[in-house]
């Protein structure tokens, strides 16, 4: 095992880059309810392997603490607990970002589209240069490609 100098992260991506968010963010549209895509999110991370171990509402959150109002905005902190057995064996404080964030938030440009983001988790490897977690983000990537392809598959035409 090396020493410590960074991080990356084995669990938490939908991949699907738009010109908006190009660099730090994969994204998806639903064209669909917030709970229909926060309930059809779940799924498709489950069917890949990731469990969603937290959850933040952070509508309600900023509600009750700051009496603001917002869209739905809900994050899922979802892990795969092979692959960040894996990342946390080559690097201790990787454990500093898992569980990975999955968000699921309404569009406040679109009424009718509900985005679906997580970072990608090249972007951290290619912060650290840690060729050793390299395979693990590629194997998340590409579980996480499998989730993203079944939520837009399953959208309505």
């Amino acid at each position: 095992m090396r020493p410590s100098t960074g991080i990356a992260s084995p669990c938490c991506v939908i991949p699907r880059t738009t010109e908006a968010n190009m660099g730090i963010a994969l994204s998806t549209t639903l064209h669909t309810s917030f709970g229909d895509a926060v309930a059809r999110t779940r799924e498709a991370l489950a069917e890949q392997g990731f469990g969603v171990l937290t959850e933040i509402d952070v509508k309600a959150t900023m509600k009750a603490k700051l009496g603001e109002d917002m869209e739905d905005y809900l994050i899922l902190g979802a892990c795969n607990p092979p692959l960040a057995h894996r990342a946390v064996s080559i690097d201790r404080q990787i454990g500093l970002l898992l569980p990975c964030n999955v968000v699921v938030r309404c569009d406040p440009q679109d009424s009718h589209a509900v985005l679906v983001e997580a970072m990608d988790p090249q972007l951290l490897v290619d912060v650290t240069k840690d060729a050793e977690l390299r395979p693990v983000a590629d194997e998340v990537g590409a579980k996480l490609r499998a989730a993203i392809d079944s939520l837009e598959a399953s959208q309505p035409a």
